[in-house]
């Protein structure tokens, strides 16, 4: 049984054009799955849709098994959205208590200050959120993820805005996660990453699934991921 099942998704914001159009894949244990497309390709209404951040129109979504919008689901999967809106008022102790709470965990936080500490913000556990950087902001999500450790983390370009060194610890954090046979949705546009890290890739484009395969058969066929992508983009200009 897959961890994620998303089976014939159709979904439309005007009851007219479909944003999402019979989208169906699945996600195994232990596996880092990459999501490219252009913008508007239908990936952040997707994540909204397994989410439940809005509501299902059509098809069907298991987490570990349990319909999406069940608690038993929500309680498999975590979301770090593209943004870096957290709540201000928070500390970082706070805010990741806080999730913690959410998953039912009691937080190791000398655990989350080491990683503080590996992430360049040494010091910076106990101090307000809002006096964070926007990169500062970031690395608190994935600290959160890397300490809190659901079966499924979705990604959604939470990359973005962080430094070299904080990118390459964080790819290490990935890089475990897997091992422990957890899994990883990593939504974003920098493909080199996703050919270092992701076992297959989802290529989404006008709501409707491209391409999904491992991720070294895509680099074998196209020569990149940005090749592949670029190559089907000029293919329908023609």
């Amino acid at each position: 049984m897959a961890l994620l099942d998303v089976r014939s998704i159709s979904y439309s914001y005007d009851g007219i054009v479909n944003v999402l159009l019979d989208v169906s894949f699945a996600v195994e244990e232990g596996t880092i799955v990459g999501l490219v497309g252009p913008n508007g390709s239908g990936k952040s209404t997707l994540i909204k849709n397994i989410f439940d951040l809005v509501r299902l129109q059509s098809g069907t979504i298991l987490l570990g098994g349990h319909e999406h919008a069940r608690p038993e689901a929500k309680r498999l999967g975590m979301y770090l959205s593209s943004n870096d809106y957290l709540p201000e008022f928070l500390t970082a102790r706070e805010y990741i208590s806080m999730m913690g709470g959410l998953f039912g965990l009691e937080v190791d936080h000398d655990e989350a200050i080491g990683l503080f500490r590996r992430f360049s913000m040494d010091g910076r556990y106990d101090d307000l959120i809002e006096d964070y950087s926007h990169g500062m902001r970031k690395k608190t999500q994935l600290v959160s993820a890397f300490v809190i450790r659901p079966p499924l983390t979705i990604v959604d370009e939470t990359l973005n805005g962080i430094d070299l060194e904080a990118l390459h610890l964080a790819e290490k954090e990935f890089r475990l996660i897997r091992d422990e046979g957890r899994s990883i949705v990593l939504c974003t546009h920098d493909f080199a990453v996703l050919e270092r890290l992701a076992d297959r890739t989802l290529f989404l484009d006008l709501g409707q699934v491209v391409h999904d395969a491992p991720t070294r058969e895509l680099i074998e066929e196209h020569g990149s991921l940005a090749t592949m992508v670029v190559d089907h983009l000029e293919s329908d200009l023609r």
